[in-house]
């Protein structure tokens, strides 16, 4: 890279335009939307599409609504015009759908294009030259008065071909390629003398589309463009003011925005931003942003994966993980501090309330999407998400100080093995640490009631299996957790005493199980919990403390102890 670049690029230089409006306006509703993946698209393509992948792509399109299409570019190839005929032909177009073609300003492509559009009821032509300076000085060799008549005679051109086929009803579209890197003065002198040539009406109006065919600015020079345009050009009221962004600069969506709240009405691109270099504008992206300011893009993309595995075999290029409204990650958190922030508004939602969970900007499920990835467990994530997964997948509502404990195993096997857990992976190592299989509760269990008021008690009496051997015991307390724990205490040798316990249901009728949470001190340990889960709540409740005990055992045999921080 040069150190001083200036050497060798040039800025591109602002309008001047004092008192542009457009840094106030609010989009307010969708815009016509023009896919243009079957020929902007398409031609991008190391390996285009055949007539199959085409029909599979134009039949996704409709399906998310788009009703203005461009279908490709007749002239360009056999295939190409095989494909319009097809559609035209078979009656494929539904009657609210209206194709486009395009064609560049010279006499027989345009002959061509009329010849593969024969029989449509309705056509959106669209013809192009280039007119910026390097292209006139260094391509066609033209001044400005040439390229003024080369635009203009080519239009001339369309009114007399569409005369030959007045069953089709016939929009025009011009576009002066390279729009974004030529004066606005020359711009409308060229757009201005096509649209005599055409002479649209209010109510036949044509489509003036003004492309960044190259983005050579900032967003805001070419909203400034955009505005401009839509002050100056002649015949404004009979113009249906278009832009067609690409994405050079990574700012394609920034463009089209900006260029919305200057006066365009109309909006080209691909889904998922397919095109030339670096792709066109992502015709995706701005209509679910449109969707998550309130704004109905009119476009459904409710089953998003559907429409990207689609897309992906028609291009033949993966859309990226990272991609906004569709990656497979972008709805998925692995920060321990965005986990928990995620999980607490989840649960402080209530159905019907406007969408405000930290860092997803749209409900997922909008688009088709669980919530399963929302949260996903890796070595920089925290206690919150991983409860999250347990408690969405496996309906597992653990206290708050169980989960910093069960983080530490959590963590120490993400040391270890340096990779994401999933919920199947953190449901396995919780029923492994907590003995969630094989802690065994007080068979032939026996429970007495006696006394009344403060001299309520329990005998709780049962056979304990422990360190391969069956032990009868019985035990005294205020309730049946009070009773086993002295019961276990003697049969063991283990002081245990319980420090808290929490409670709750999984499922519901007579599939619902109870999962208890008593968190313990055994003998002269920090505490720990213990976790019991059965259909028997005195079941479920017995087995968290054997739970309990036999971890402290475990942890005593290998001098470590449990170390739960207070919060």
């Amino acid at each position: 890279m040069l150190k001083q670049p200036q050497s060798k690029y040039r800025a591109f230089a602002p309008i001047g335009l004092k008192d542009r409006t457009w840094p106030d306006a609010v989009l307010t509703k969708a815009p016509i939307w023009l896919s243009t993946d079957l020929r902007d698209g398409n031609q991008a393509l190391v390996e285009p599409m055949d007539i199959a992948r085409k029909m599979r792509m134009f039949e996704t399109l409709v399906a998310i609504g788009f009703k203005e299409i461009e279908v490709g570019f007749p002239s360009a190839s056999q295939i190409e015009f095989d494909f319009v005929r097809k559609l035209i032909e078979e009656d494929r177009i539904p009657d609210d759908v209206t194709i486009q073609v395009l064609t560049q300003a010279r006499d027989h492509l345009i002959a061509r294009t009329f010849e593969s559009l024969q029989g449509a009821p309705r056509a959106i032509v669209h013809l192009y030259n280039a007119v910026a300076p390097v292209m006139r000085r260094v391509v066609l060799g033209m001044d400005e008065d040439q390229i003024v008549e080369l635009a203009s005679s080519h239009a001339r051109m369309f009114n007399e071909f569409a005369a030959k086929q007045p069953n089709t009803q016939w929009t025009f579209q011009y576009s002066p390629e390279m729009f974004s890197g030529t004066d606005v003065h020359f711009s409308k002198r060229v757009v201005d003398a096509v649209t005599e040539v055409w002479a649209p009406t209010p109510q036949r109006k044509c489509i003036v589309n003004l492309p960044t065919t190259v983005e050579h600015s900032t967003p805001n020079i070419f909203a400034d463009m955009i505005e401009w345009m839509h002050r100056n050009l002649a015949r404004r009221d009979s113009i249906v003011l278009c832009v067609h962004p690409h994405n050079d600069r990574g700012t394609g969506t920034a463009a089209g925005e900006l260029a919305l709240m200057a006066g365009a009405e109309r909006i080209e691109g691909c889904l998922f931003g397919n095109g030339e270099r670096t792709g066109n504008l992502d015709l995706v992206n701005v209509a679910l942003n449109l969707y998550t300011q309130g704004v109905s893009p009119e476009l459904d993309f409710s089953n998003i994966d559907e429409i990207r595995a689609t897309v992906e075999h028609c291009n033949q290029i993966p859309v990226h993980p990272r991609h906004p409204y569709v990656g497979d990650l972008v709805y998925t958190s692995f920060s321990g501090s965005h986990q928990d922030a995620i999980k607490k508004a989840f649960a402080a939602r209530k159905e019907g309330d406007i969408w405000e969970i930290p860092y997803l900007p749209i409900d997922p499920k909008d688009v088709g999407r669980s919530y399963e990835a929302v949260i996903r467990v890796n070595s920089q994530s925290g206690k919150g998400g991983m409860a999250y997964l347990l408690e969405s997948e496996y309906g597992i509502e653990m206290p708050r100080r169980l989960q910093m404990e069960f983080m530490q195993s959590v963590q120490r096997v993400m040391d270890v093995a340096g990779k994401e857990l999933t919920a199947a992976d953190l449901w396995q190592l919780f029923v492994r640490e907590y003995g969630i299989e094989t802690a065994q509760s007080l068979q032939n269990r026996v429970i007495e009631e006696g006394g009344e008021g403060a001299n309520a008690s329990v005998v709780l009496r049962g056979d304990l299996p422990w360190d391969g051997e069956v032990h009868a015991i019985e035990g005294r307390g205020n309730g049946p957790i009070d009773a086993f724990t002295q019961a276990l205490s003697k049969a063991t040798g283990h002081t245990v005493r319980v420090m808290d316990y929490h409670q709750h249901a999984i499922g519901a009728g007579a599939d619902a199980k109870a999962v208890a949470y008593l968190e313990l001190r055994v003998d002269d340990s920090q505490t720990l919990f213990g976790v019991g889960i059965d259909a028997n709540v005195i079941t479920a409740s017995l087995k968290a403390i054997v739970s309990g005990v036999q971890r402290a055992r475990t942890r005593g045999a290998h001098g470590a102890q449990s170390a739960v921080a207070v919060a």
